[in-house]
């Protein structure tokens, strides 16, 4: 069995409350349910949320030497967490599939959100389709791993 490991960033457990016109209405455990309706019988979902960037980097850490494969929404850390961007590269350097995730499409929003110091050492991104952006990533990772 796989476990594939969905990580958010700061601020995205207020999914449902938080900017329902950006974000939409679902809540993280709602992506929680929807993820694991939707992963392979041998794919289990492990979705963790954290406002700290400390911890996501050791989740990073936990993905790579576990060999479990990553789906990450880095949230505001996308455009300047460069410790975060430097962990993301051990996952995709030790040959296992990251890929970056955002809900709404960064491109059409404000300027900064813009940049991502994340996306140059991810797998993939995707963005702009709401929870469908996890769950094609769901389905990147599991035919890539």
């Amino acid at each position: 069995m796989t476990t594939v490991l969905v990580l958010n960033g700061p601020n995205l457990g207020r999914l449902g409350s938080r900017e329902p016109d950006v974000y939409g209405s679902g809540s993280l455990d709602d992506l929680r349910v929807l993820l694991e309706s939707d992963a392979p019988d041998d794919v289990t979902v492990d979705l963790r949320q954290t406002n700290d960037e400390a911890e996501l980097i050791s989740w990073l850490y936990e993905a790579v030497d576990s060999g479990w494969p990553v789906i990450l929404n880095p949230a505001a850390f996308t455009h300047y967490s460069y410790a975060l961007r430097d962990a993301a590269a051990l996952v995709s350097k030790a040959g296992l599939p990251l890929v970056e995730v955002h809900i709404s499409n960064p491109h059409a929003r404000e300027t900064f959100r813009h940049t991502s110091v994340i996306s140059g050492v991810a797998t993939g991104v995707i963005a702009g389709f709401g929870f469908d952006s996890y769950r094609l990533a769901l389905t990147a990772v599991t035919r890539l791993s």
